[in-house]
This record gives C-alpha cells, structure tokens and sequence, in this order.
C-alpha cells in the first residue's frame, strides 16, 4: 500500500477488557462486612456461611442470631471456632429482621456492609459485582434487583405482584426508580448506613433503609441478580402480614418522625486512602 507496511490491528478480546478494568480497582485495599440475621436457619446456615467464605474479597463476617430456638444457637459458636464467623452476636429473644440487622450494623467495622440472608435464596458469590459501582466511587448504594432479568426460581406470583406495588409505593414517596425495594442484597457504604436512623425491629427494615437513603441524598446503583427462592414447605417466613406493615412502614419512615441527614462523602475513600499508601497502580 503506496510502500507501506500495512499491520493489523489485533483484536481486543472482550473478557480481557473487562479482567483489565476489574484489575484497576483496589480489591485489595477494601473490607466488607456481611451481616446474616439468623432466625431458625439450622438447616441452612452452616451452608451459606461456607459459601459466603468462598467470596474472594476481605471479609468480616457478623452474625447476630435473633432467638432461635431450633438449634441453630447451639451450631453457630462451632462455626465462629472454625473461623467462618468473625462476630457471633445472641439475641436472647426474637425481635425481628430489623433488629437483627441494626445490632449486625452498629458492630461492623469494614468498609462497606452488605446484607446477607442466611436461606441461600441469595448467592454471595454475586457480591463483587455488586461492589463495583461503589469501588469507582459512582454509588454510595447498590441494591440487587431480583427483577432486573437474572436467573431465578419460578416461585409465587402474588408474591412478585406484592413486591412489585411495594416498591411502586416506596418509589412514590421517596422519587427514586427502584425495581425491588424489597431485596435482601442492600450494599451500602459504612459510614453512611451507620449515619441512619434506623428503628426498625421486623421487616419494616427494607423500606425503611429504602427511605433513609433517599433523604440522605445517596448515589443508588441497581444491578441484576440470580434469585433462589424458597417455599413455605422450606423455610420461607414472610406472610401477607408482612406486606401489610410494609405498607405502613413506606408511609411512616418517608412521611413522620426523624429524617435522615444529607450525606457528603469523604474526597477519599478509605481503600483509596491504603492504596495510595500502599503505592499501588491507578493511584
């Protein structure tokens, strides 16, 4: 061509493209704490926390039993002795999912906190992608949208329905876009969950994060995740009772009482903080 050495170009593969971005974020400079409320979960928990285990970040384990009276009380210290736990937490008394959370919250100490139900209907190998958004400092928030076309379990209907008008009603009071304001996979920088006031005590909790987040101000990714739901006949807890508060809970914590206070995030993040001590690349 005219004299010239034409060269191809090599094709860039794709997957390298995204190992290559993957790679520039400080997977080694950050901790996420793992909150699991267990309630009755002697049949599942030994599981989840093995699997939760095998999830290749620095991890804090907490978890806080909330009375359970099916043994599950008597294997959880045999799995804080093998490690698996770092912080093993007893409620003498069940008083709900959101109080469970709120003692897991106060004690965490890592960088970032993510909710992890102890009934394997989420998988915790699915965490990393959801800490992403957070790591390039887009997010203060990411939930984990079981609506947002990951693979999931063909369950109950009206139990998606009720999802579904849950969040509709939550997007309507705090004016964010959420497509399932009920999941569990709530990842959420430490410093701004622990700015909330949260009083919550049972599942009221969801809205209630939902809610004061939006009044702070948060910076909220969703992001798409596989869902393994279970059957009453399995374990499942949540009624229709549930929904009903849920309703009132949406109105109660966007509409009385205490409010969250506008968020302002730190100009630098603690992992970015300890990798610029560190020396590492992309400082």
């Amino acid at each position: 061509m005219n004299g010239g050495t034409y060269r191809a170009k090599a094709l860039v593969n794709p997957k390298d493209m995204i190992r290559a971005r993957e790679e520039e974020l400080p997977w080694e400079h950050v901790v996420l704490s793992v909150v699991v409320p267990a309630y009755n979960e002697v049949r599942t928990i030994e599981t989840l926390l093995r699997r939760v285990r095998q999830v290749p970040l620095h991890l804090e384990v907490i978890v806080v039993d909330d009375g359970s009276n099916d043994g599950t009380r008597d294997l959880l210290p045999r799995l804080e002795q093998e490690g698996l736990i770092d912080q093993l937490v007893f409620h003498e008394v069940n008083q709900g999912k959101g109080s469970a959370l709120r003692t897991g919250f106060r004690g965490a100490t890592g960088d970032i906190v993510v909710v992890q139900d102890a009934d394997m209907e989420y998988d915790p190998l699915e965490l990393p992608q959801l800490m992403e958004p957070i790591l390039r400092e887009r997010a203060d928030a990411v939930y984990g949208s079981r609506f947002l076309g990951g693979a999931h379990r063909v369950l109950f209907f009206w139990h998606s329905v009720g999802n579904r008008i849950l969040t509709l009603l939550s997007n309507v009071f705090t004016d964010v876009n959420l497509t399932d304001m009920e999941t569990c996979y709530k990842m959420i920088r430490r410093d701004l969950l622990q700015s909330l006031p949260l009083s919550a005590d049972r599942f009221g909790i969801e809205p209630e994060l939902t809610a004061r987040l939006a009044q702070a101000g948060a910076r909220i990714y969703e992001m798409p995740i596989s869902y393994h739901g279970r059957s009453y006949a399995e374990g499942k807890k949540i009624g229709w009772r549930d929904g009903v508060a849920a309703l009132w809970a949406i109105v109660k914590f966007n509409s009385l009482g205490v409010r969250s206070a506008p968020y302002v995030p730190p100009e630098v993040t603690p992992w970015e903080a300890r990798r610029r001590a560190a020396g590492s690349p992309g400082t």
